[in-house]
């Protein structure tokens, strides 16, 4: 299944499952084009279909931050987008790394965009710290929609 497939699905399950799972609600095109601007990077099909749809969401505990703005911090783009930018204030973590999501152990959850395979899709990595002296960070997933496809469901199960 491709990434932007397994997306597809993941939408379903949110949508399906409402009193279990909250999404912040889709972007608009713009506001897409501003967070790849902010982070100077350009986003893979899956995650631009999970943005464009649902935001960021939660699901039976799994949050996965997508991108969002809230009312008190106004035009500011939240989730992925701050929170890369906060990790990047860490000489040590990857200038090509974009925060999804957090281990809940001091690790970061990312979508390495150098490295892209030939549907435009990025791997899903975990880095700390430490990842350096281990080789780099550990590849989770080929793509976005697989892995949070497969967190989604391990948090509704």
């Amino acid at each position: 299944m491709s990434g932007v497939d397994s997306v597809r699905e993941l939408i379903e399950l949110i949508r399906g499952n409402p009193d279990e799972c909250n999404f912040t609600g889709g972007l608009s095109e713009e506001d897409i084009a501003c967070a790849e601007a902010e982070l100077a990077a350009t986003f893979p099909p899956s995650y631009r279909l999970f943005l464009r749809e649902l935001g960021s969401c939660e699901a039976g505990g799994v949050e996965l931050l997508g991108v969002y703005r809230t009312p008190a911090r106004g035009d500011r783009l939240l989730g992925t987008v701050s929170q890369t930018l906060d990790a990047r204030q860490d000489e040590r973590f990857p200038p090509n790394l974009l925060v999804i999501e957090y281990d809940g152990m001091g690790g970061i959850i990312a979508l390495d965009s150098a490295e892209q395979n030939a549907d435009g899709e990025y791997p899903v990595v975990a880095w700390d710290p430490g990842a350096e002296a281990r080789g780099g960070p550990e590849r989770l997933a080929e793509d976005f929609g697989d892995y949070a496809l497969r967190r989604c469901r391990l948090g509704l199960s």
